[in-house]
């Protein structure tokens, strides 16, 4: 049986996220075949066929499709999914709202943000926040499976040549609407893609001082910025900039975490990080404790100085 990978995009382009479900899914065995349910999304149907790895692209394109919605996307893959033994969600939001459907339709149990594949029924997934890790076997005839992206490297976005193939899009399920979308414009790179990420916590003290101090950092090395739960609850950062086990999981290759204590929850989004730098004067912080390089300093002159001496 073949494995069939959801496509996360944006009818323009395939996100980053698909890449790494890609590898994931051909960890699984068998070919593997993409999803990518959109309206006009000719483009990233033809990027998802570049995919290395990738044996087949089934293009589904229909207005209602265009935007997402769950229950369209779900009855789209369930109008598909008797042909495969595997279905793959990257652990996104989007991904996060869909499989769930398609796996109750089957009456499956869903297999949750894997990490390894250990064998074709059989994965690893994080459990208690990350601090046990957990081997799930699976006896379904249909394993509807979400990707921990981080867990995976991704697959090569080009170096593959597989057919597109049109499929007939289902019919609107009429039970949702989209009404509108307000998209926060950013110049750094997208928190969970980034190679480089620099989170302040809650010792800043304020939305000012988080932008004074931690700013200059992420212009000199070209990062993105996160945020600590703490930082982000307590109004120095907007939502979109937390990292954690209820924000956002990241593995940057260079993480520097400043000021931010080093909750579990915080921990959990973060300890799969290449190299993580930690700033923090209190010697006896949580995040030395997986911090590759510890500083034990104060944030306001440690960060400065470092913006200082990065040429």
């Amino acid at each position: 049986m073949s494995v069939l990978v959801i496509a996360e995009h944006d009818n323009a382009s395939i996100k980053g996220a698909t890449l790494n479900t890609v590898a994931a899914a051909a960890a699984c065995g068998g070919d593997v075949h993409v999803l990518v349910a959109g309206h006009n999304a000719g483009a990233a149907a033809a990027a998802a066929a570049q995919i290395a790895g990738v044996a087949k692209v089934i293009h589904a394109d229909a207005a209602g499709l265009e935007h997402g919605l769950a229950e369209n996307v779900a009855a789209q893959v369930l109008a598909i999914a008797g042909n495969y033994s595997h279905i793959l969600f990257p652990a996104t939001a989007g991904g996060k709202n869909v499989a769930p459907r398609v796996a109750a339709k089957l009456d499956v149990a869903q297999i949750s943000d894997i990490t390894k594949v250990v064998g074709a029924d059989t994965f690893e997934r994080p459990i208690y926040a990350g601090n046990a890790i957990a081997t799930v076997q699976s006896g379904d005839a249909v394993k509807v499976i979400t990707v921990r992206t981080t867990g995976f490297d991704a697959a090569p976005a080009t170096g593959g040549s597989a057919p597109v193939e049109a499929a007939a899009a289902v019919a609107d399920a009429g039970k949702s609407s989209f009404v509108g979308r307000e998209v926060t414009k950013n110049d750094r790179p997208e928190l969970t893609a980034a190679k480089i990420i620099v989170s302040g916590g809650r010792a800043l003290g304020s939305a000012e001082k988080f932008t004074e101090v931690m700013t200059p950092l992420a212009d000199k090395l070209g990062a993105a910025i996160g945020a600590s739960r703490a930082a982000v609850d307590a109004g120095y950062a907007p939502n979109d900039l937390q990292v954690g086990q209820t924000g956002k999981i990241v593995a940057p290759q260079l993480y520097i975490a400043a000021g931010i204590s080093g909750a579990i929850q915080h921990l959990a989004g973060m300890k799969d990080s290449k190299v993580i730098v930690a700033i923090n004067k209190d010697p006896e912080a949580p995040i030395f404790s997986v911090a590759d390089y510890g500083l034990e300093a104060d944030l306001f002159t440690a960060v400065p100085e470092l913006v200082k001496a990065i040429s």
